[in-house]
């Protein structure tokens, strides 16, 4: 499965980051669509998050969960009695035992972290948590400036830290507020044990800038400046007498990949001017490769349609269920929106695009989500 969840409102992605950020947005802009409201994003950090695993309470969280004993005692065995030494050059320190935490760049880590947070829910439907291995996100749905339940949400959240042995790193963990209300409204500081959350303009969230106007500039000049430093190399092997295929696959797996990170995200939403700054780097790299290159429009468009079909496609999906049908069956419902903000998010336009297909592929049938509007 490509995630997992308990509820709509807690979404634990295991898979895809562009997944969990479209979530986040999808459900701020919806809410900001309505009159009076503003939205809180908590970027939760935790301090050495495998690392503070306890297996014991882990295992005891499985077990209720419904997995075989069998199971539940391998993996106590694999994450207990784990030898570890550190080696520098010729010298080698001495063998400490460990047993806690899991294994640093283990495949089967950032699951096991997922599951032990699976019961880290909201208690309120106002607020959304949005969990990608060991990063988590509080989105508060803030309507006439009524922050009640995203305070108790949060301070349910520093609590359940407390009781599961992990360490809210204070310091790292930042908050924006995104409210584009005309009356300006002074926004009280959050503390989480007595400690002030930083409030920041921008940060970055799962490899992409995410700012308090949810526009995408800081985003695309960051990855126009270390996609332009890539080019460098990729002249390097021009002036080595690289062949055209070499360079054309150095192209993609370096400059192309840093491009469209997280493409369906952002680059539908993103101005007409970020667009040619990008598209410029293309060019650039077409003149060096001497071939023709995918334009990024043309690699937006064919990976919004593929992420749109798996949407649609995916019934265990929380955003499945905005890819619904008409009464007809051969017309998906068209998503209601007041602000170009909403109509260009990607969710929305992952909807648009299905709909402007000739065919409309096998979509399971579920009950429309209430953002829904008759096509």
């Amino acid at each position: 499965m490509s995630l997992l969840f308990s509820e709509w409102r807690t979404v634990e992605m295991a898979s895809s980051t562009d997944d969990a950020i479209s979530t986040v947005l999808h459900s701020a802009l919806t809410h900001l669509d309505k009159k009076n409201t503003y939205v809180r994003m908590l970027f939760v950090d935790f301090s050495s998050a495998f690392n503070t695993v306890v297996p014991q309470q882990l295992i005891h969280k499985l077990d209720s969960l419904g997995l075989s004993t069998s199971l539940c005692n391998w993996l106590l065995d694999f994450l207990t009695g784990r030898p570890q030494a550190v080696r520098v050059g010729s010298s080698t320190s001495s063998i400490t035992t460990l047993n806690t935490g899991a294994p640093q760049g283990c495949v089967l880590s950032p699951l096991l972290f997922t599951l032990l947070t699976h019961d880290c829910t909201p208690a309120h439907t106002s607020n959304l948590f949005v969990k990608f291995a060991d990063d988590t996100t509080v989105v508060g749905l803030i309507s006439n400036n009524d922050e009640s339940h995203y305070r108790s949400e949060v301070s349910r959240l520093a609590s359940w830290c407390k009781h599961n042995n992990l360490s809210l790193n204070t310091e790292k963990t930042k908050e924006i507020v995104v409210d584009f209300r005309r009356t300006h409204t002074l926004h009280t500081p959050l503390f989480i044990n007595g400690t002030a959350v930083e409030r920041v303009s921008s940060t970055k969230f799962l490899g992409v800038h995410v700012t308090e106007d949810l526009s995408w500039s800081t985003n695309s000049a960051s990855l126009a400046r270390k996609a332009n430093q890539r080019l460098y190399f990729l002249r390097k092997l021009r002036r080595a007498g690289a062949p055209t295929p070499i360079m054309t696959t150095f192209y993609r797996g370096a400059i192309e990949s840093i491009l469209t990170s997280c493409f369906t995200v952002w680059y539908g939403a993103c101005t007409a001017s970020c667009r040619r700054t990008l598209q410029r780097i293309v060019r650039a790299a077409e003149k060096i490769v001497g071939t023709s290159l995918p334009s990024l429009q043309d690699l937006y468009s064919s990976r919004l349609t593929r992420k749109a079909l798996r949407l649609a496609g995916d019934p265990s999906h929380p955003l499945h269920s905005f890819f619904s049908l008409l009464p007809s069956g051969r017309r998906l419902r068209s998503l209601g929106a007041r602000t170009s903000r909403l109509r260009d998010s990607p969710i929305h336009q992952a909807v648009r695009m299905l709909k402007s297909l000739p065919a409309l592929p096998p979509i399971p049938i579920l009950p429309p989500a209430h953002t829904h509007s008759a096509s």
